[in-house]
């Protein structure tokens, strides 16, 4: 007998997919084929083995000892081969997708505005993001790009600084008695909103020279989000990173008030592990991030 060739394979996948079946039409019904197109194939391939593979009869087809023997063998063969294609191809999906972790407020308000710009200029390459409050472990199956607010220093990671930030004073436009704030003393009368950010309103008055001034920070949020919609709805004035502002000035539902800023003493940093370069999705992303910056500005 002549060796394997390639044509050979159509007429196996129909002889394997009628063994399984004990039936013509079921497999071509699998195959997407004609029920005479999957007996043509398994004649065909009776005829170059020299072997009938089935027996025929009224009610059907069933497999002789040697079509048994073909069967089990090209149905192991084939669903290893299956097997294979399969993980190739999740592997192909993988390597096209990217696990970021970054903070909540700073997807929500600063990088979702912008990705529809990446999505177009990087089509075939999937993103998804974790924002747990923890620091992720950028261990196996963890993220493989992290976007950080803090010294841009951390133990096993590299890091690229991306930009940095500045805090503002912010409050809703009719929130009651803006009128009369006038320096940053007059802050001191009303209720703060803070956050858990590293940079509270101590520091801020401090810097805006104000000391021993009382502070009543009413509300305090784990989210910075959580904290800016606080003082959207009127509930008092946020100290905002003016990062992740834009929404919330945009559609006007905070006004920054006439009052000195602070810069930020940290600034954000793309991150990840240093013993590990990163795949080549993930470098097009930090490569299209530091541009895009670059070119909108932060």
């Amino acid at each position: 007998m002549s060796t394997l060739r390639s044509d050979w394979l159509p007429a196996l996948v129909a002889f394997e997919s009628a063994a399984r079946h004990q039936n013509f039409a079921h497999a071509a019904e699998e195959l997407h084929l004609t029920a005479s197109a999957v007996s043509h194939h398994v004649r065909k391939l009776e005829s170059r083995l020299g072997v009938a593979l089935f027996q025929r009869h009224a009610r059907g087809v069933t497999l002789t000892p040697e079509g048994r023997q073909l069967a089990d063998a090209a149905g192991n063969t084939l669903a290893d081969l299956e097997g294979v294609l399969r993980g190739l191809h999740a592997a192909r999906d993988q390597a096209a997708r990217v696990r970021l972790t970054t903070l909540h407020s700073l997807l929500h308000a600063w990088l979702m505005p912008r990705l529809p710009r990446f999505t177009a200029e990087h089509p075939g390459i999937a993103l998804t993001f974790d924002t747990e409050a923890s620091l992720a472990r950028f261990d196996d199956g963890g993220p493989e790009l992290g976007i950080r607010h803090g010294p841009g220093h951390w133990p096993g990671l590299a890091a690229l600084a991306l930009m940095d930030d500045t805090m503002v004073p912010v409050a809703s436009p009719t929130f009651p008695g803006l009128a009369a704030v006038r320096e940053p003393a007059d802050l001191a009368r009303l209720p703060l909103i803070a956050d858990k950010a590293r940079q509270g309103w101590h520091d801020w008055f401090r810097a805006a020279g104000v000391h021993g001034a009382p502070l009543h920070e009413r509300f305090q949020f784990s989210d910075t989000t959580d904290a800016l919609q606080a003082a959207a709805v009127g509930l008092g004035v946020a100290l905002a990173r003016e990062r992740i502002l834009a929404p919330f000035l945009d559609d006007g539902r905070l006004v920054r008030l006439a009052l000195p800023p602070m810069p930020a003493r940290w600034g954000y940093y793309i991150v990840h592990p240093a013993h590990r370069r990163p795949s080549q999705a993930a470098q097009a992303f930090i490569d299209w991030l530091l541009a895009d910056v670059a070119r909108f500005g932060a």
